[in-house]
């Protein structure tokens, strides 16, 4: 005697249906997510940019002293953004070149370039041209604030006393982490 059984079908896989509504629901996520990650890089663009500015800073104000030679950082504003060049000489000695290092002129000699880029949304600006940093006590003369401006109302400020040394600080607290100026 032979028994049958009726097969039930099941199904394996997914619909069409099915696989466009995870479709729908994975780019809307996607798409409420974006501007919450563009915005972190582009906090963290700024604060990078600031970190490199202050460390730079503190190098120029050592390395003048270790050589017992007045260095310099000037600010120079160029197509697609600004530098800064650290280097011997007069404040006009040295400029920021359109891509590789400074131009050095008067016997001057450079030591360091840093472009901050404006693809990434990052600008510099600074109230003074250059900074003089003595070689026997690291002192900086004049005093200035160097201000990195991010998207979004957010600014890092460097301001760097008669000292050489440089207070951090962000304009009504923007960036998480620094004190308000």
């Amino acid at each position: 005697m032979k028994s049958t059984t009726p097969r039930s079908s099941t199904q394996r896989g997914i619909t069409l249906i099915e696989a466009a509504i995870v479709l729908a629901v994975t780019a809307i996520v996607a798409g409420s997510a974006a501007p919450s990650l563009q915005r972190l890089i582009d906090g963290r663009r700024l604060e990078g940019a600031a970190n490199q500015l202050a460390t730079d800073i503190q190098f120029i104000r050592i390395e003048a002293v270790a050589r017992n030679e007045a260095l310099r950082l000037s600010f120079h504003a160029v197509a697609g953004g600004s530098c800064y060049v650290i280097h011997t000489g007069a404040a006009n000695d040295c400029s920021c070149a359109p891509s590789g290092p400074a131009q050095c002129s008067g016997g001057a000699h450079e030591i360091k370039t840093a472009t901050v880029a404006a693809a990434d949304r990052v600008v510099l600006q600074a109230n003074v041209g250059s900074l003089l940093f003595d070689p026997l006590h690291g002192t900086s003369s004049p005093t200035g604030t160097l201000r990195l401006i991010g998207t979004n109302d957010r600014a890092i400020h460097h301001v760097v006393n008669v000292m050489g040394r440089v207070r951090s600080c962000s304009p009504q607290a923007a960036v998480p982490g620094y004190r308000t100026c």
